[in-house]
């Protein structure tokens, strides 16, 4: 059998010493010569420089990322903060302009009660009213056990709100002068003309209330002169506010006058009011309150 021949090899260190000094050498003609290898260059320009640029770009690229991430949980954090702040603050604003409203009612009530000091009254708060805008029926929190009795006049903001028809131990009802079964005698102020103030739930869309049988004889009522409740009333004390004349009419008997007045009493905004709880003495009458 013939017997094969062995592969001619070369030593791992042999080859290691061979490139090392191949090294060397190239180094020291480089040097020796001033050898800028230009094509090397040029070569290594057009290979490596692009690669290192996009290295560079991505690299980059990736460092303004992380950073707008970090800028935008810093803003997410700090718009966290904001609305916080901002939830409070508007709490806080509410709060201060239902004091300030508060402050407002209660200080209005004060100079009602100074117009009216010779009547004892007791404060209330509306708890409960009628379906609808106005505060044509409602409910206060005060009732017999605080002394409210039927037939009490209810006064509030700026003159008559109505009368109380209803009580409980804790609670009455109210039916104000704006009610369409309402009807106050009253009279013009300057002159004492008597006249009578109907509820219209239709006119108070208008902000207005009913006006009829005035006997302005001398023709000296205008617009903008005060309605109080007259001396004449069964059951209202004289000379609560009822509002301002807004227009007249001759009626079709010649003798009297219709119109229109505008009520002193916001009432599509009433919580709180005064109770007269003096009773007037009672007249018989069919006509009016």
């Amino acid at each position: 059998m013939k017997r094969r021949r062995d592969r001619f090899t070369i030593p791992s260190k042999y080859i290691l010493f061979a490139l090392t000094v191949l090294c060397v050498g190239t180094m020291s003609l480089s040097f020796l010569t001033n050898f800028d290898g230009g094509p090397l260059n040029t070569v290594a320009n057009y290979i490596f420089i692009p690669v290192q640029n996009g290295i560079n770009y991505t690299g980059n690229w990736l460092r303004s990322r992380v950073e707008n991430l970090e800028d935008l949980k810093e803003v997410k954090s700090e718009n966290e903060q904001l609305r916080e702040q901002i939830a409070e603050l508007t709490l806080q604003n509410n709060s201060l302009l239902q004091e300030r409203y508060e402050l407002q009612e209660l200080r209005a009530l004060y100079d009602l009660d100074n117009d009216y000091s010779g009547l004892e009254k007791i404060a209330a708060n509306v708890i409960g009213k009628d379906t609808g805008n106005w505060f044509n029926m409602f409910i206060i929190d005060k009732g017999s056990n605080d002394g409210i009795q039927v037939d009490m006049n209810v006064i509030a903001g700026g003159g008559l709100v109505g009368i109380v028809t209803k009580t409980g131990p804790d609670w009455a009802q109210v039916r104000s002068i704006i009610d369409d079964m309402s009807n106050v005698s009253a009279m013009v102020l300057k002159n004492s003309d008597l006249c009578y103030v109907r509820g219209n739930l239709e006119m108070m869309t208008e902000g207005t209330l009913q006006l009829h049988q005035l006997r302005d004889t001398d023709d000296e009522v205008e617009s903008g002169d005060k309605v109080v409740t007259s001396y004449a009333s069964a059951k209202y004390h004289k000379g609560i506010l009822i509002g301002y004349i807004n227009e007249l009419t001759m009626d079709a008997n010649n003798l009297t006058k219709s119109g229109s007045l505008t009520p002193a009493v916001d009432f599509e905004h009433l919580s709180t009011v005064l109770v007269i709880t003096d009773l007037k003495p009672q007249i018989n009458t069919e006509e009016a309150e």
